[in-house]
């Protein structure tokens, strides 16, 4: 205890000190700041003072030498008018008058005289001339002398000088003889000015005559002088004129002296009083170099102590304390704050193992559903292999139907946390774009026709007919926003158009707005009260109306003589931005419900979970893909009316074809074989029929659109005895609500034995039995390319020649896989079923262990095996240790085999490497990466299917050597 009291004291004791000292500190500190701030106070202020003198010395000579300058004019003007002009062009009177009106030129001289040089014997006659006798100061007759100076000009303010000889005054014919030797004006001793009562002096000038040189020595400036020009220079007024101009005027002092005598200056300028501060001098050239000026300045007041001396050493010294007292209390919480860091970081451990925890959960939950959803639909697969009753078949594919809708839930919420950590990467590969619509739009065909409704797609002709990007995650968009449409609408149809996005904001400008959000418009109608759109039915918005249409074609119609898209291969920029429109007459979402569409897991009520499913995750997932793809994502919705969602993206294009043979084809190509043929379309709505006609005419068909069958009996003038030739129409088209039974019938005999194929479009299949044998065909829409193709060949028995390009995946799948040794290692027995049968299908050897210890036993160099599908998750071994040792073990046997052959010459070397492709259930980015760290060359997730397995096999089977030399 006395140790631990007697520490306490030492500790108290020791921060008294350190408080003393602490406030001596900030004693000296305050105190040095103060001398030092007011020391440079002083500094500043006497810069100052230099500063405001120096440029009032420099101006006042600036004025001085203005002034000196004109009167040195008026001597040349004098010595040019007066002395070379016989007679002399300037007498009294225009001197006087001259000077006069120039006096604003000079306002520091009271007034200018001229005085000529006479000598002796000239006297007699000059004043003969002039009329007067010459006199002194003091008004008398001037003395006899050897040379004379009177007065003969004058200005109007010095008049009184006129007739008197300036060489009568010893200092003014000092001035005189010293201003004709120099040439330079010269100034007399300060004196009070007549008038004025100011001090002032007497500036003189010497005028010469004008032939004397530049250089002129004294002697000849002596003997060229003909005159001496003179005024009175006010001195004060030109400083306190100057000092008037100047800012600071108030602050200081202003003296001029002339201090020609040291000893004894002469005060020009300023108060006579001056207080015991050392001015500053700043020194005038007023050009007399015999006369010395100069200037004094000094503070009107002694400069205060500055403010900012006082108050920042105080504000120092409370810092400082302040200072002190933080410390203080920083030390005395120093054992608190150490405790808080320590929570922090284990608040920031935390944090980082629950985003661990995230990425490992949203593993383990995709692997725990996958691993038996990949038995389930396996099974069932195999299950629909077999013989079944109809039932039971329909029992397998409803169960097959809901597990793969399970598995697209979970790869859509795998999607939006890839999405979220910013883990989602899109590839760039090229595919036909119009064949990827087709197939989006098949797969809504059964739901469509069930539903009655139109659902059909146009792409403009201007769009290139493969462009280059991912096509997954592009039908993954197509997908999510065609299947809303087909899901919550009832009557009328789901329209999608795609065409460039300059060309649809050119357009659409051109069209009035109409209905934006539940706002007010109209999209324009028939005369029948139908909308002129696909189905008929009134659409949100007005852009797919037949009226945007008529815009949007007008210009595209010469663009597809042979195949569509060809020109745009000839565009100058490599980018290309579409605008993908899906328009739908449904229900519509609601106002209040509009702002959250695109938030996940939200739909417009409570109710539209429970009449139409679904997770509502698949439009925010429609959204962040857009944006990936360089687009965007909006919509216009009226409820009751329909919605119309739009959205763009940036692809590149592509100018290689596509190869069919490619694992990245979508699909096949279309025949050509109906190319030149003729076909008339009988339609009377002209957004449906523009699709009609875009679907026959990328098969090269030539349409030609009629609203009634009357119309197409004229077109058939001579059916009668005609043979079926090319330039007439061999396809007769006709939708079914403009089909007349009653009158149709009888024009359509007017065309035996000529007439053409007859050939009815319906949206339904029970539409099929309402229809006798008149048509030759009924086809049930959604129409597509290939369908149309597939019917005109077997109505008009067409044979098509066999195209290598149109082998099925499944074949060719399986000359790839036949006779290949695969060895599939999985730890569930059922796994296992399920991928050796895949496998075994194609023509596969398969072999199957359940451990990856016991898929290195088997894999040990050399083996017979040409790929290995590995488990990813399996006890024991998992297939990233199981694939790292595998390829240690390969690299070791490389190495032994490239050390033998180097002994033997002529050999070829074949490393071994055993395609290993990962089987798991686990599909998130960081299981990808962790595959490839590993050594596996590619990856497939459960449930694989036909087209994974295609994939995965043609990238790596192919063209692989043999695992064992």
């Amino acid at each position: 205890m006395g140790g631990k009291y007697s520490g306490a004291r030492t500790k108290r004791r020791w921060r008294g000190l350190a408080a003393v000292a602490w406030v001596l500190i900030a004693v000296v500190g305050a105190s040095v700041m103060h001398w030092t701030q007011r020391r440079q106070s002083m500094d500043r202020a006497e810069e100052r003072l230099i500063s405001m003198c120096e440029e009032r010395a420099r101006m006042l000579q600036e004025q001085f030498g203005v002034t000196v300058n004109h009167v040195h004019a008026i001597a040349i003007l004098i010595a040019t008018f007066n002395y070379e002009k016989s007679p002399p062009a300037i007498d009294a009177d225009t001197f006087a008058k001259y000077t006069a009106r120039t006096s604003f030129e000079r306002p520091l001289l009271n007034g200018v005289a001229y005085a000529q040089r006479v000598f002796h014997h000239e006297r007699e006659m000059f004043e003969s001339q002039q009329g007067w006798i010459m006199n002194t100061m003091q008004r008398e007759p001037a003395p006899p002398q050897d040379e004379y100076a009177p007065v003969i000009f004058s200005q109007d303010t010095v008049s009184y000088l006129a007739r008197i000889d300036m060489m009568s005054g010893e200092e003014d014919q000092a001035n005189i003889l010293r201003a004709r030797t120099t040439g330079k004006a010269v100034l007399t001793n300060p004196f009070r000015l007549l008038g004025s009562n100011h001090l002032g002096v007497v500036l003189t000038f010497a005028v010469y005559r004008p032939d004397l040189p530049a250089d002129a020595s004294a002697e000849q400036r002596v003997e060229a002088t003909i005159g001496y020009l003179g005024g009175g220079f006010d001195v004060e007024s030109l400083v306190e004129n100057l000092l008037s101009k100047l800012a600071g005027n108030q602050d200081i002092v202003v003296n001029v002296y002339d201090v020609t005598n040291a000893s004894e200056p002469m005060a020009l300028y300023g108060p006579s009083n001056l207080d015991e501060q050392v001015p500053h001098v700043s020194m005038l050239e007023f050009g007399d170099p015999f006369r010395r000026h100069e200037m004094r300045c000094r503070y009107r007041q002694k400069p205060p102590i500055p403010w900012s001396a006082i108050t920042n050493p105080l504000g120092l010294f409370v810092i400082w304390m302040l200072l002190g007292y933080s410390i203080a209390a920083a030390y005395s919480r120093y054992d608190k704050v150490t405790e808080d860091c320590r929570k922090m970081e284990e608040l920031k451990t935390q944090a980082e193992a629950a985003d661990v925890a995230k990425s490992q959960f949203l593993a383990t939950v995709s692997h725990e559903i996958r691993t038996p959803m990949n038995g389930v639909l396996g099974m069932l697969d195999m299950l629909l292999g077999t013989d079944l009753t109809m039932t039971q078949k329909d029992y397998a594919q409803t169960a097959q139907m809901c597990g793969r809708a399970l598995i697209t839930l979970i790869n859509d919420v795998l999607d939006r946390a890839k999405i979220e950590a910013g883990k989602l990467e899109l590839e760039a590969v090229p595919f036909d774009l119009r064949s990827l619509m087709d197939d989006v739009i098949s797969l809504f065909s059964s739901k469509s026709r069930e539903k009655c409704i139109e659902l059909a797609v146009f792409v403009c002709d201007d769009v290139p007919k493969v462009v280059l990007g991912d096509p997954w995650r592009f039908r993954q968009i197509l997908t999510n926003l065609v299947s809303n449409a087909v899901k919550f609408t009832e009557r009328g149809h789901v329209f999608v158009r795609v065409c460039l996005a300059e060309n649809s904001n050119m357009e659409a400008n051109q069209v009035l707005h109409g209905i934006m959000n539940g706002k007010d418009g109209k999209v324009e109608s028939t005369t029948n009260g139908a909308f002129n759109t696909l189905s008929g039915f009134e659409a949100a918005d007005r852009r797919n109306s037949w009226q945007y249409f008529k815009l949007l074609l007008s210009n595209k119609e010469s663009l597809l003589d042979d195949l569509e898209g060809e020109n745009s291969n000839q565009s100058d920029s490599d980018h290309v931005t579409l605008a993908i429109s899906i328009e739908d007459t449904g229900v519509g979402i609601p106002l209040q419900a509009q702002d959250r569409v695109f938030t996940p897991f939200m739909q417009a009520d409570s109710s539209t979970s429970r009449n139409y499913g679904g997770t509502g995750i698949g439009l925010s997932i429609s959204k962040c893909l857009a944006e990936l793809m360089g687009g965007q994502i909006s919509f216009t919705s009226r409820p009751f009316v329909g919605s119309t969602f739009t959205f763009s993206a940036t692809l590149k294009r592509s100018y290689e074809y596509i190869s069919l043979d490619s694992s990245r084809c979508l699909s096949e190509a279309l025949p050509t074989d109906f190319k030149g043929m003729k076909a008339i379309l009988i339609d009377g709505r002209p957004v449906r029929s523009a699709v009609t006609r875009y679907h026959l005419k990328r098969l090269g068909i030539i349409v030609q659109v009629v609203n009634n069958m009357s119309a197409v009996v004229k077109a058939f003038p001579g059916q009668n005895g005609a043979t079926v030739s090319r330039e007439k129409a061999t396809m007769l088209f006709i939708e079914s609500d403009f089909w007349r039974p009653e009158t149709d019938v009888q024009l359509l005999n007017h065309l035996l034995p000529d007439a053409p194929k007859v050939v009815l479009l319906v949206t339904s299949e029970a539409d099929k039995d309402n229809y006798g044998s008149i048509f030759d065909i009924v086809m049930c829409k959604p129409i597509r390319a290939s369908t149309i193709a597939s019917s005109i060949q077997q109505l008009l028995k067409v044979e098509m020649p066999e195209r290598k390009e149109n082998q099925n995946r499944p074949s060719f799948l399986r000359s790839l896989l036949v006779g290949k040794n695969i060895l599939v290692v999985d730890d569930n027995k059922v796994n296992l079923r399920v991928a050796a049968a895949a496998l075994k299908k194609y023509g596969a050897n398969v072999s199957c262990v359940e451990s990856g210890k016991d898929a290195i036993s088997l894999l040990q160099p050399p083996h017979s095996f040409d790929a290995c599908f590995m488990d990813v998750q399996m006890p024991e071994m998992d297939g990233f240790e199981a694939t790292k040792q595998i390829r240690q073990m390969e690299m070791k046997a490389n190495e032994e085999r490239k050390n033998k052959l180097a002994l033997s010459e002529g050999s070829t070397f074949v490393e071994y490497h055993l395609p290993v492709l990962a089987m798991t259930a686990d599909v998130i980015q960081a299981t990808y990466e962790e595959c490839i760290k590993s050594g596996m060359d590619g990856y497939v997730s459960k449930p694989f299917d036909e087209e994974q397995l295609y994939q995965a096999v043609s990238r790596l089977v192919v063209g692989t050597a043999d695992s064992a030399v």
